[in-house]
């Protein structure tokens, strides 16, 4: 995997050993930014679920200011350390190793929001729905954040549309992706 633009563009990002995390394509990264718009002003990102930490890392050499990785698996965890060193953003960085409601506590608690949230769990492992709602009861997206989810094709998303309007939905394969926006 490579950074696609910005300022790390065509740096590399290390996958995660083992089977237990999903890269997002090169082809599917690209839609998403393609429809949020290509680079950023700054702002705070959230990459749930961050595998290698391929996303979050995608929007900081695009113009996001910081941005928080969290994953429950150790070795996920480790490598998105290790790319995060190797590209020198430890001071644009923090990286915890976390189940994501709990992480959405945590963030609660300490008042932390978003412009950008990225939500590429396992697919059909855990409820797209709740999370998304989660995100809007704790507030934790600033007005105008994105939220983008990743998701095996046959699960059900449901969310408030006068809390989260819909900028893109898309399939590929069998990978679906909503892009939405917090009213």
């Amino acid at each position: 995997m490579r950074v696609v633009a910005g300022d790390l563009k065509g740096r590399k990002i290390e996958a995660v050993k083992g089977d237990n995390t999903r890269p997002t394509s090169d082809k599917i990264k690209e839609t998403i930014f393609n429809v949020m718009g290509q680079f950023f002003a700054g702002g705070r990102a959230l990459d749930l679920f961050a595998g290698s930490g391929n996303l979050g890392i995608e929007a900081l050499s695009r113009g996001i200011e910081s941005a928080i990785f969290i994953d429950a698996d150790f070795q996920a965890v480790k490598t998105i350390k290790q790319n995060i060193k190797t590209l020198g953003l430890e001071n644009q960085t923090e990286v915890y190793r976390n189940d994501a409601f709990k992480a959405l506590k945590v963030l609660e608690t300490k008042k932390v929001t978003f412009d950008l949230v990225f939500l590429d769990p396992p697919y059909g492992k855990i409820a797209l729905t709740e999370l998304l709602n989660e995100l809007v009861v704790k507030d934790l997206l600033n007005n105008d954040a994105l939220v983008v989810c990743e998701y095996g094709i046959g699960e059900d998303i449901q969310y408030d549309p006068a809390k989260l309007e819909v900028l893109k939905q898309a399939e590929y394969g069998t990978i679906g992706i909503h892009i939405l926006r917090k009213r």
